[in-house]
């Protein structure tokens, strides 16, 4: 063949490396707690960067589920059916235990080292992630009815990836979802007509229709239905304990942007059985655990994919050349490398103290309780939000190479509005932060004794802390306090961030952290750091450091 179809300067595929390979990451382990996970964690990056799972992910994606609502003689069967891909990344998922293992798991950091596994394993392939984040997300609500959560939860949490339509109580392990929002209602879901009519026996039946059901192949619910009461949740299963089908209807599965290889299904109820979780009437209350998990699972996705994107940009980087150097050479492409760094490892920091802030408010810390509920809302605003706008910079880093499919950045890009989106797009987690203001004033004195931590330690930090006090100061109106509400979220995120920044990473992350989004020394786009920035360091600790 003529040497014109020689192929240089590309860069080589990227296999082999461990997603764990990531300072910040293993610092907040050994920080906070779970440094005992640190080996555990290690091995689950190390298997997600292989070949072999990065082919898992790709065939996921390249063969999203199909709806099966009907067998061959028209019996209703309601099957989604999926490619053998999507069942090893669950069952790898489920075996290192990133579902409902750590409300198992009785020692300190187990919600750490789980948020931990879970960050490196959402960079192979972050569809199947929701179904186990609503597993893990299911424990605290369900303990809002004992009984229940005695027969359920040891399923929940059980290491065993058992799938198949059978009754619950008698698999090796479970995986549940949630069907909360109706299409004329979306995030309010007060808004919900599906009726719940006591059966006499303890259950319900359930009538109505769901919008929006992710994981609709999942064992268990957690519906929520009008009982006579008013709101109220409910655990619903696929199968009924006398092994026949519970009248759930999968009427057709969403053609959704991204999250491709994860079915999201419209369901119709015709007077399904369920059972009642928590009191009657309540079921906002009962369900909000659920909400704040998965908000979690947001925050630490969101964190992830831009790790990922980083990963993608940095080593493209390192082996392309242009204008007769190397690319990571180039001084403008090192700012927009480094600002991309900054950003990433600002998002993983902040996810891994709420996730840390989780294992000490379960221990029976009010302070920690308080910081999770404010950082929580702030940060599921902002780092979800900043998600995308990373994921396009990271792509575009890659050029005409990035737009293409096999590049895995169009699968990386589409996947990021979700996080953003799922459980509350912008506006309804900005109100929550209101709501956690106002419900909870505690929530305010914690979070300014976790950033008043880093108080004198750089100027720009303090006087961004004293500019969101002035910014507090003007909430008094409501109508003026929902005005505010985005930009309340996001400077309460980045000051909490600032403050981790310049506790617990090195100086250079620090200073350009403090530089661009708290001294308003940055542009309108990735690649703006100030000049006279030390992007080298930023780079150094980054770049992978084991060899590929």
């Amino acid at each position: 063949m003529s040497a014109t179809h020689d192929v240089f300067n590309q860069a080589p595929p990227l296999t082999g490396f461990t997603t764990a390979d990531d300072p910040a990451l293993l610092e907040a382990l050994r920080r906070d707690g779970g440094a005992w996970g640190e080996a555990g964690v290690r091995e689950l990056g190390a298997r997600a960067g292989t070949e072999e799972v990065q082919e898992w992910a790709r065939t996921a994606e390249a063969h999203p589920p199909v709806l099966r609502t009907h067998d061959r003689y028209g019996h209703r069967i309601d099957e989604v059916e999926f490619h053998p891909a999507w069942h090893r990344l669950m069952a790898a998922a489920v075996e290192s235990g990133q579902h409902a293992a750590p409300w198992a798991e009785a020692r300190p950091g187990a919600h750490l080292v789980r948020a931990a596994k879970f960050y490196v394993w959402a960079q192979a392939e972050p569809g199947h992630g929701c179904p186990v984040s609503m597993t893990y997300a299911a424990v605290p609500a369900l303990r809002a009815q004992p009984e229940l959560a005695a027969a359920y939860e040891p399923l929940l949490a059980s290491r065993t990836y058992d799938y198949g339509l059978r009754p619950p109580l008698g698999k090796q392990g479970l995986i549940a979802g949630m069907s909360m929002t109706e299409k004329q209602g979306g995030s309010d879901v007060r808004a919900n007509t599906t009726t719940a009519v006591p059966a006499g026996d303890g259950s319900y039946i359930i009538t109505g229709h769901k919008w929006f059901t992710s994981a609709p192949m999942s064992d268990v619910f957690l519906v929520l239905a009008q009982a006579p009461e008013g709101l109220t949740c409910f655990l619903m299963p696929r199968v009924l304990p006398d092994g026949t089908r519970n009248a759930m209807h999968l009427q057709r599965l969403k053609d959704k942007l991204g999250n491709r290889s994860n079915a999201s299904a419209e369901i119709e109820y015709e007077q399904a059985v369920a059972w009642p979780v928590g009191e009657p009437g309540r079921g906002v209350r009962t369900i909000v655990e659920m909400v704040n998990m998965t908000r979690l699972d947001c925050v630490i996705g969101s964190a992830a994919g831009m790790r990922a994107g980083l990963r993608q940009a940095l080593h493209h980087a390192a082996h392309r050349k242009a204008f007769g150097a190397e690319l990571i050479d180039q001084p403008l492409m090192r700012n927009v490398l480094a600002d991309l760094a900054v950003e990433s490892e600002a998002a993983t920091v902040l996810a891994m103290r709420l996730a840390a802030a989780l294992d000490r408010s379960e221990a029976g810390d009010a302070a920690e309780s308080a910081l999770r509920r404010l950082g929580l809302a702030a940060g599921k605003y902002w780092v979800c939000k900043r998600g995308a706008t990373h994921a396009a910079e990271a792509l575009e880093c890659l050029g005409g190479n990035g737009y293409v499919e096999e590049s895995g950045m169009p699968r990386l890009y589409r996947e990021a509005p979700l996080l953003s989106i799922w459980e509350g797009s912008g506006n309804v987690a900005a109100l929550d932060v209101l709501r956690a203001l106002t419900k909870e004033p505690a929530a305010l004195d914690a979070y300014f004794a976790e950033v008043g931590e880093a108080a004198g330690a750089d100027p720009r930090l303090d006087a961004a802390a004293a500019r969101l006090r002035d910014l507090l100061g003007e909430l008094t109106d409501p109508g003026r306090a929902q005005l505010l509400a985005r930009r309340l979220a996001e400077q309460l995120t980045l000051v909490l961030q600032g403050s981790l920044l310049v506790r617990h990473s090195t100086p250079a992350v620090a200073d350009a952290f403090c530089a661009s989004r708290l001294g308003a020394d940055w542009g309108n786009a990735f690649g703006t750091l100030p000049p006279g920035t030390d992007l080298g360091p930023i780079l150094d600790r980054a770049l992978l450091k084991e060899a590929l």
